[in-house]
């Protein structure tokens, strides 16, 4: 159904169209972003990453069967020495895309590269207390919330609460045959 491919310069202004509100820059993006997002921040975003020895590796996500983008995914922080890493960056910025599973594959192929590729032993996200869909999407993958950061963002004279989630490669390995049959 999609495959993860390099997200490159030529991806920037797919994404800049889909990110389109301070709110949602916010919730996609975290602090390291201002709005609206242009080139110059999507370089900085890819610099030094998707190489041999990088820490970060940044996904535009295709359909295969026509090549259209239709996400984001990023594995940051990858730290070999505690064998970890962090998904960062999730979108199914096509609308029409939403509510087909991609977001589930998406999280398989990422989790795939996390634990077969780099071998690693867990994986973290935040995702904002609100954005339900997100949360049973992880839910489903087999992440496990471990605590709730308790209004760790303001948004004007809001605060946003954002769960911490986590799988551990054994979690994976234990469920990922009957979670991802129709993506094997």
């Amino acid at each position: 159904m999609i495959e993860l491919d390099d997200f490159k310069p030529t991806d920037f202004q797919q994404l800049i169209e889909w990110i389109d509100s301070e709110d949602f820059l916010v919730q996609w993006g975290g602090l390291g972003f201002s709005y609206p997002l242009d080139n110059e921040q999507l370089k900085t975003y890819i610099e030094n990453t998707n190489h041999k020895s990088a820490r970060d590796f940044i996904f535009a996500v295709r359909l295969k069967e026509t090549g259209d983008t239709v996400g984001h995914i990023s594995l940051r922080h990858i730290d070999q020495e505690n064998k970890s890493a962090r998904i960062a960056k999730v979108l199914v910025g096509n609308q029409h895309s939403r509510g087909q599973g991609i977001g589930q594959q998406m999280i398989h192929d990422v989790l795939r590269i996390a634990f077969d590729h780099f071998q690693l032993h867990r994986v973290s996200l935040g995702v904002f207390d609100f954005n339900t869909p997100a949360i049973a999407c992880y839910e489903k993958a087999g992440f496990t919330k471990e605590g709730l950061l308790r209004d760790c963002r303001k948004r004007g004279s809001d605060y946003w609460s954002l769960w911490e989630m986590s799988i551990l490669e054994n979690e994976w390995r234990d469920n990922k045959s009957h979670l991802y049959e129709d993506y094997l």
